[in-house]
């Protein structure tokens, strides 16, 4: 259906005075905690560019990385390299990889006192912590505990968590979540393998 010139302006001025009435409201400045979450792709990917949004204003970042740690990933090396980036890897793989659930615990454990040193550092802006949900679905640390945390932080530190199963306490505590779904997806069906520069 084609649109005539007219209604086309008349529909774009309604679309113009609807986002500027809604700037106009948005007064108040506060760090977000925010969630990457659901079953598609694009958890961490969303997240890291935020992260270069971060760096690009020359503003400082840290990332804890849970779970992918046996796993190569270019943007470990790329964040990592930024001086203004401080980039920390925990975890020997996937959980069907360690098959180990103490030594699993711990190394979250170990991930979380690095995620809580960050937050609590007046020096970052942004913290992401990269599969932290798929850490709370299995229990290797106290959601309440993490939440807590999370709600103590300093007033203009962002935090972003990624992941699939975003536990329910945390969508709801947040200020933004976005849910990622497969429509389509090369490697489940079309046997496509992961792709330098695409998955990794």
């Amino acid at each position: 259906m084609k649109t005539d010139p007219e209604s086309h302006k008349r529909m774009t001025q309604r679309h113009k005075e609807g986002f500027e009435k809604k700037k106009a409201a948005a007064q108040k400045e506060k760090g977000l905690l925010i969630v990457n979450t659901g079953t598609g792709k694009g958890k961490s990917s969303a997240a890291f560019g935020m992260g270069m949004r971060i760096l690009g204003h020359g503003m400082k970042l840290g990332v804890v990385q849970f779970i992918k740690g046996a796993l190569y990933s270019a943007e470990r090396d790329f964040l990592g390299g930024h001086a203004n980036c401080d980039f920390h890897v925990v975890g020997s793989g996937y959980t069907w990889d360690t098959q180990d659930r103490e030594a699993d615990m711990k190394t979250a454990a170990h991930g979380w006192a690095e995620a809580v040193r960050m937050i609590r550092d007046p020096s970052y802006d942004m913290v992401i912590l990269d599969e932290m949900n798929i850490v709370l679905k299995y229990q290797y640390l106290d959601l309440r505990e993490v939440l807590d945390v999370f709600a103590a932080r300093r007033e203009m530190l962002h935090i972003v968590v990624t992941g699939r199963h975003a536990p329910d306490a945390l969508i709801e505590q947040a200020d933004l979540v976005s849910e990622m779904r497969p429509l389509k997806h090369p490697y489940k069906e079309q046997g496509i393998k992961a792709q330098k520069g695409v998955e990794f």
